[in-house]
């Protein structure tokens, strides 16, 4: 699964560990999912798109 965290936390000029106490995780949950290492459970893939103002379609999209 394909994502766009790193590009939108730029846009925020926010780090990763900012983003993982803004959405309830850890920073290594963060950085896995953005490196497409693990997918998110669906609550953490709404959290996230919620925290970007986005859909979730346009955070995360299927390979």
């Amino acid at each position: 699964m394909r994502n766009s965290i790193r590009v939108e936390r730029a846009k925020k000029r926010i780090s990763q560990e900012e983003l993982a106490d803004a959405v309830k995780a850890t920073r290594q949950s963060i950085h896995l999912i953005e490196n497409g290492k693990c997918e998110p459970k669906l609550s953490l893939a709404l959290r996230i798109s919620r925290f970007f103002e986005l859909k979730i379609e346009d955070v995360f999209e299927s390979e």
